[in-house]
């Protein structure tokens, strides 16, 4: 059997998730979207749900203009023990997931395995910059229809998670790239790739660049408090850009812990570096080129944190990332 005959055959009821990272980006999105069209192909409904707000983010741009229906996760309740989940662009235990109320049988994603999970299938390939190619891979493998607006929400998720073809590109992403801009909506693309900030969004960009702090080939940044977790990587993505940098990290005080955002230019591997820095004090992982990373207070504060405890941690977490690479 191939991949698509194999997630059918391992799904037996009704009621079936699929379910991405919290607080998704279009890659995750796309990913859902094409497998539940991909499914309903095949005569199974399944519903795309998420943990964490995208509102006033570009994935929310994307969901309103392809209409994808998509629901967010509040309560522990809306789920049963039998209910059947497909993981996408995540992995069951890791950080940005949260654990639903049922049975995770199938995980479609290309992040790093850092904990062996017994899934009735899986699809994880770490070598791939977008999980949307994995999907994509499906309809063509199995000679499917794709409609526009898949073909559309696929390529803007493999735009957005390889950098427009510049981070982490395989041989598959190039492949699906091409098959899919031939059939993609472009004046949907170019909506997408245009007005994507907020005005208040600003502010998020002006603290990061007030606070910027290069030690040799590496730049922390602060994003502010509870800054978007999209608007983060983001950030992440544009620090990097600077002249002489090769490992970036941005972050921001949320509310619990402190979310951190990591990209490096080759010389690092981000994700190696996040398992090591964060170990002990947090959670951290991703591609060699791009990771993320939770820090809770509860670990180094207790139960009651001020501005001179976060002050601390962030100092922390700076030279743990300092010693990976090697700088004093």
């Amino acid at each position: 059997m191939n991949c698509l005959e194999e997630v059918i055959a391992s799904i037996s009821t009704e009621r079936v998730f699929i379910q991405t990272h919290n607080f998704p980006d279009p890659d995750a999105i796309a990913c859902a979207y094409g497998l539940s069209e991909l499914l309903k192909a095949k005569g199974i409904d399944a519903e795309i749900c998420y943990k964490g707000s995208i509102d006033r983010t570009v994935t929310a741009k994307m969901v309103r203009l392809l209409n994808i229906n998509v629901k967010e996760y509040i309560s522990f309740e809306e789920f049963n023990k039998e209910d059947e989940i497909i993981l996408v662009d995540a992995q069951k235990g890791n950080s940005n997931i949260i654990d639903m109320n049922g049975q995770e049988i199938i995980c479609i994603d290309h992040h790093p395995v850092y904990e062996h999970i017994d899934y009735r299938f899986c699809d994880i390939r770490p070598d791939v910059g977008a999980c949307a190619s994995i999907i994509a891979s499906y309809y063509f493998d199995n000679d499917i229809d794709m409609p526009a607006d898949v073909a559309t929400a696929l390529l803007y998720g493999i735009k957005m998670d390889t950098a427009d073809m510049r981070r982490g590109v395989s041989q598959l992403d190039l492949d699906m790239f091409y098959k899919l801009f031939m059939m993609a909506d472009r004046d949907i693309l170019t909506n997408l790739d245009s007005s994507v900030l907020h005005f208040d969004d600003i502010k998020a960009y002006k603290d990061a660049l007030s606070t910027i702090d290069i030690r040799e080939d590496v730049c922390f940044a602060c994003a502010g408090y509870e800054c978007k977790e999209s608007l983060i990587a983001a950030i992440c993505d544009f620090t990097l850009t600077l002249d002489g940098i090769n490992l970036s990290i941005v972050y921001s005080p949320k509310k619990d812990g402190i979310k951190l955002s990591i990209r490096s230019g080759g010389k690092y591997l981000s994700g190696v570096m996040a398992v090591n820095a964060l170990r002990g004090i947090g959670t951290g992982g991703g591609h060699d080129n791009m990771a993320g990373g939770y820090v809770p207070y509860g670990k180094e504060t207790g139960s009651k944190v001020g501005d001179a405890d976060i002050v601390r941690l962030e100092h922390e977490i700076k030279a743990r990332f300092l010693k990976e690479a090697g700088i004093k």
